[in-house]
């Protein structure tokens, strides 16, 4: 038998509650020889596979959505003046020689989580064949997805198909995506034509497979200057094939847009809206964690012990004190401060856009209740972003809660002020998002007016591919597109270098963004990847070689 591959995680634990088909029963007794032997059983072989997602999402740090946000053009590292594992990613610099293992072995347990699940899934007594297909449409959804993320991080990356691997090297790039490509294109296949709220709450599904088949091709065939997406297998995945499975998303899904952009943020429940200045009196109302227009999310399970730390991380640095907080943005770490260029050019581009203000707020709002520089605030702009933070509210009588959790769910305080206070749902793919890919790809005008409908703003007469790239921009501000968008489109070298010199404060002193090396210089020599953990490099014996533009003293992050 072969050594299982040494830097994969083992399957210790298959199961946590994250939402309606997530069981709280404990699994971990169970082997290989006894386990699994029925549908149940194999139900939890698909959870486990779930299951790596809330892992990534519980710890900041372990997530590819946080690191993406840092580095994009739009966002500088923040938090405390000693975070500078943020700071560094915002520069495209290293900071430890494993800053990124969390997200390499959160990954990698997915993915042998995954293929054992495909290894024993032959041996299960299924009831039906809807049952069967959509277990393993599930799971190669699952591994693609995977795999999808690790290589556009890393983009050097093992490929491990099977649960009892050797010490296997980096792919071939193309080889990875083939078999996203395979793996995406099964689940499609394989999982039923049924309107995604008949779907168990949490699933994923077959609209949510070919909308991120559509993220893959446009990734690979821009960043690779490609016109197809290979296949595992043979063959290869055309842009006619991406266009028919994105038009049978939109017409036969059921997803649609959430009619008022500003219910698509929990800042607008019921608990908090009316004592928010910003929402008061506009008869907003959160859409919820599973509206219409969510594809593929992130389950957090309120009060289970998950929570989603990218609101943590993402939330201003206050002192403690509800006076000190900028209701309902409650207490963080400060990381992901917005450029203020970003809002500048918003401002210019579309000034009559309300989705600037139902996705950004700055200090100026809350007068001397914002107090510049708190908690050794770096980096730190004035202009912050609604869509990931933690959200307060008051009672009926006005008392403050620490988290809208709290009258929602019924959460004791000491639960809502730790992990029940950053409950939200992390969304990866929104209906928008469907609807611009179609337009890119079609060069049609029909999904981005369909999107500025939403907005309220004037329909464009032609397709342009800059109106495209300014209503991705705007539409999906903070939600882990941009970084990617500007890097296959050929612009992040340029934008990544723009950063240089803008105003900032840290501390509450006046600074401007510096770089010890040039951002445009680090992206040329990285061209945007990141590094491979040294640990897996050391334990691989070597097999594994680690990425251009890495590994030397000079990208050693200095501090600001």
């Amino acid at each position: 038998m072969k050594k299982l591959i040494i830097f994969l995680v083992a399957i210790t634990s298959l199961m946590w509650s994250c939402e309606d088909f997530l069981y709280n029963k404990n699994y971990t007794k169970q082997d290989d020889n006894s386990f699994p032997l029925t549908v149940e059983e194999a139900n939890q072989l698909v959870v486990g596979v779930y299951n790596t997602l809330n892992e990534e999402i519980s710890s900041y740090d372990n997530s590819s959505f946080f690191f993406n946000e840092l580095a994009s053009d739009e966002r500088f590292g923040g938090g405390g003046t000693d975070n500078f594992n943020w700071q560094a990613t915002s520069k495209l610099l290293n900071y430890g020689p494993d800053y990124f293992l969390g997200f390499w072995s959160n990954r990698y347990q997915g993915i042998f989580r995954a293929n054992v699940a495909l290894e024993k899934f032959e041996n299960i007594p299924w009831e039906n064949d809807k049952q069967k297909n959509t277990a393993y449409g599930e799971v190669h959804f699952f591994r693609g997805y995977y795999y999808f993320t690790l290589v556009q991080f890393f983009e050097n990356v093992p490929l491990i198909l099977n649960s009892l691997s050797g010490n296997e090297p980096q792919a071939p790039v193309d080889d990875v995506y083939a078999q996203i490509a395979f793996d995406l294109k099964k689940a499609i296949e394989l999982f039923p034509n049924d309107p995604y709220s008949s779907y168990e709450k949490g699933r994923v599904t077959k609209w949510a497979a070919e909308a991120i088949m559509a993220r893959v091709f446009l990734f690979y065939t821009g960043f690779y200057n490609k016109t197809e997406l290979p296949l595992a297998g043979g063959g290869s995945i055309t842009k006619s094939q991406v266009v028919a499975w994105l038009d049978d998303c939109i017409a036969n899904s059921g997803h649609d847009l959430v009619p008022d952009y500003r219910n698509l943020w929990p800042y607008t429940n019921e608990f908090t809206v009316e004592h928010y200045h910003y929402t008061q009196g506009l008869g907003l109302r959160w859409a919820g964690e599973s509206n219409q227009e969510v594809v593929f999310a992130t389950k957090c399970a309120n009060g289970s012990g998950f929570r989603n730390g990218l609101c943590l991380a993402m939330t201003v640095r206050r002192p403690h004190g509800e006076s000190k907080f900028p209701f309902p943005f409650t207490r963080g770490y400060g990381a992901g401060p917005i450029s203020p260029v970003m809002v500048q050019q918003w401002e210019e581009l579309e000034p009559n856009d309300m989705r600037r203000s139902a996705s950004i707020w700055h200090a100026d709002e809350y007068g001397d209740q914002y107090q510049w520089g708190g908690d050794n605030q770096a980096e730190e702009t004035g202009w912050w972003q609604k869509k990931y933070m933690g959200i307060a509210s008051r009672t009926e009588d006005g008392t403050y809660q620490h988290s809208y959790n709290v009258p929602m769910y019924g959460l004791s305080v000491s639960s809502a002020t730790s992990t029940g206070a950053f409950t939200q749902d992390l969304v990866h793919i929104r209906f928008a998002d469907v609807l611009l890919m179609h337009s890119e790809l079609t060069e049609t005008t029909t999904g981005i007016n369909r999107v500025r409908s939403r907005a309220n703003l004037d329909p464009i007469g032609a397709y342009t591919l800059q109106a495209l790239k300014n209503e991705r921009r705007f539409e999906l501000a903070f939600e882990n597109t941009r970084y990617n968008d500007i890097r296959r489109w050929g612009d992040a070298e340029s934008l990544l270098e723009g950063q240089i010199g803008l105003p900032i404060k840290t501390t509450a002193l006046d600074a401007v963004i510096t770089h010890q090396i040039g951002f445009g210089a680090r992206y040329r020599a990285t061209r945007g990847f990141f590094p491979i953990p040294q640990s897996q490099i050391r334990l691989s014996n070597n097999v594994l070689i680690q990425n251009p533009g890495w590994g030397t003293p000079e990208v050693e992050f200095t501090g600001l």
